[in-house]
């Protein structure tokens, strides 16, 4: 609903000030509080979440109900130390990072530069992929290591968070107004991965529970609170054969733990 404002003036106007972060953060209290727990079932019911994989069903806030965990198994994980994993539940698009690295998302161009603001890191992945993963309010909003390894940086940015669906990326130059932190880590079959989450309209917190340290294959990561939010995973050349036909910047469905490609052989 809150992608319709950006198709006007006066509602990009409005979406100025829907954007300031604490506009997120006042939304963000609200949703932790008690007066939201009646918000859940409405949403269930609209979106036809099936709760059957939840570790519990009642929840004192809607963000206890977003950001539930699921039973363990609900999500089928590939034991092959060679795999690469999905993230999280979402849409992925997946594209090459060219000689400029630049990439669309959305009709729009983005360079990882812009992403990061780091030209130390753009280089690092110069010739490699950039792999682009949406996720909706309906999906999981917790989100796990796609391999494992260790942390070298953790970093933030600081911003403004607009919606990520699409009418408003044709108006807003979102993924370098949002707020997102990234985390730079070293993998024995990947080699350098960088894990971005990017935040949006109305998700008060990005909560990254690992920032340093090594971590384990498929380890929990973090969560996001509601809204439409997005993981960008950026590999080195050569680092990983795809299943899922990374020419394509078409939006594949996927699942956490979900075999998107193998070491590159």
């Amino acid at each position: 609903m809150f992608e319709d404002i950006y198709s006007s003036v006066p509602g990009r106007a409005l979406s100025a000030l829907l954007a300031r972060p604490f506009i997120s953060k006042a939304a963000g209290k609200l949703l932790d509080s008690r007066l939201s727990a009646p918000f859940v079932r409405p949403f269930v019911k609209k979106h036809d979440i099936d709760l059957s994989q939840a570790e519990q069903l009642k929840y004192k806030s809607f963000n206890a109900f977003f950001t539930r965990r699921l039973k363990k198994g609900a999500r089928e994980v590939s034991s092959d130390a060679s795999a690469l994993v999905s993230p999280c539940d979402g849409l992925l698009s997946a594209y090459d990072i060219g000689e400029n690295s630049a990439f669309p998302v959305k009709g729009r161009t983005y360079t990882v530069k812009q992403l990061l603001k780091d030209e130390t890191l753009e280089q690092q992945f110069a010739g490699g992929k950039c792999l682009v993963f949406r996720l909706t309010p309906t999906d999981y909003h917790r989100y796990i290591f796609p391999c494992e390894g260790s942390v070298v940086r953790f970093g933030r940015i600081p911003g403004v968070y607009h919606t990520v669906r699409p009418n408003a990326l044709k108006n807003k130059d979102v993924f370098y107004e949002n707020t997102r932190e990234w985390t730079l880590m070293d993998t024995p079959v990947f080699g350098r991965v960088l894990m971005m989450e990017v935040g949006a309209l109305l998700v008060g917190r990005i909560t990254n529970i690992v920032k340093d340290g090594a971590f384990t294959r498929w380890q929990e990561k973090g969560y996001f609170e509601f809204g439409g939010s997005t993981i960008v995973l950026l590999l080195q050349k050569d680092a990983c054969a795809f299943t899922l036909r990374p020419d394509t910047d078409a939006e594949i469905p996927v699942r956490q733990g979900q075999l998107i490609g193998f070491k590159q052989r």
